[in-house]
């Protein structure tokens, strides 16, 4: 009876945690509460393994800092993550144990030291994936008698290339968000639920009339603007197929992206790129992508002087290169059901 108790507790923490916490007092979107809830997922099956028993009998003592470590280093042997993954996971797993601690506090000494679990360290990467101008004017270039979804995957694509932005914003678009008489420009919904308003050229907005304007299904104000061929809201899996599809129709013509590891992200990074290049303002780029800070920015034009440090080094491999490193009443529940649903 007692465990039974005790597994409630933890279900009406993570209901309070997801239903109310996060979206109300902390105000978060929906796209940062989905990845805390991927991590939650994660974190509790992984638990429930290690504890031999199923995910519906966990209880607020399964919140370890011990378990906790083991599954961090699990993320990165098993799961192959990456440092900069595993520290969102870990952010997740702070902000749940801090609003624990609140519901649960006789678990206040153990939510505590999982608290005190240190962020890991490692080499900033450098976002260099990105494409050049040769590459862009293939990926971008309409076929003679285009079909409705080659129409759209090129509206799609020619938006993420001039606006940069995520590729979340993106699928999120609804066809009031976007306008089609001059000045051409869309509204984006941004991280923490900030708005952007971001100019689009007039060959971006006349392919997105060309969309909508032949697309079979209902184009009402509220609809999504990119949808799948069933008429649903297109997924970040399927823009990810699109570009890979994409992209290897066009090696042929631009031999060069067959070494390249281009995902949707990529063309955020190419915007910025381009816009640097250009002489774009780092305060101008900032807003233009939608950074909460210069720093984020700062990084592509640290890539830029790396590209330019190959190329020197080229010309005169004898020059001395740069020092390695220094360069954020329930009763018994489903619980993932429930996440999962959310």
């Amino acid at each position: 009876m007692r465990r039974s108790a005790r597994s409630n507790a933890l279900a009406r923490i993570l209901v309070k945690y997801f239903q109310e916490y996060l979206p109300t007092l902390r105000g978060m979107s929906p796209h940062t509460i989905r990845s805390y809830r991927d991590a939650i997922i994660l974190y509790l099956k992984f638990a429930a393994a290690r504890a031999q028993r199923g995910v519906d009998a966990l209880d607020v003592e399964d919140l370890t800092s011990d378990r906790v470590g083991e599954f961090l280093a699990d993320l990165e042997r098993t799961r192959g993550n990456g440092i900069s993954t595993r520290n969102v996971r870990l952010a997740a797993l702070h902000t749940f144990a801090r609003f624990a601690a609140s519901e649960a506090p006789e678990h206040l000494a153990e939510l505590q030291r999982i608290l005190a679990i240190p962020f890991k360290r490692g080499r900033r990467q450098v976002p260099l994936e990105y494409l050049d101008q040769k590459e862009v004017e293939a990926l971008l270039a309409t076929p003679p008698h285009p079909s409705n979804s080659v129409e759209r995957d090129h509206a799609l694509f020619a938006l993420m290339f001039n606006t940069g932005a995520r590729v979340q914003e993106v699928l999120d678009l609804k066809v009031r968000d976007v306008r089609l008489a001059a000045p051409f420009q869309v509204r984006l919904h941004g991280k923490g639920n900030k708005v952007r308003i971001c100019p689009i050229w007039a060959h971006t907005a006349a392919r997105l009339r060309r969309l909508i304007d032949r697309s079979p299904w209902t184009t009402e104000p509220d609809s999504a603007l990119f949808v799948n061929l069933r008429g649903a809201k297109l997924t970040r899996f399927g823009v990810r197929y699109l570009l890979r599809k994409r992209i290897a129709t066009c090696i042929a013509e631009a031999p060069s992206l067959a070494g390249k590891r281009i995902h949707p992200h990529s063309l955020r990074h190419t915007t910025a790129i381009h816009l640097l290049k250009a002489g774009v303002d780092f305060a101008t780029i900032s807003q233009w992508l939608g950074h909460s800070s210069l720093n984020t920015t700062m990084t592509y034009a640290r890539a830029d002087l790396d590209l330019k440090r190959k190329a020197l080094l080229q010309v005169f491999p004898d020059a001395p290169r740069p020092p390695r490193g220094g360069h954020v009443s329930m009763q018994r529940v489903d619980v993932m059901g429930w996440l999962r649903r959310l």
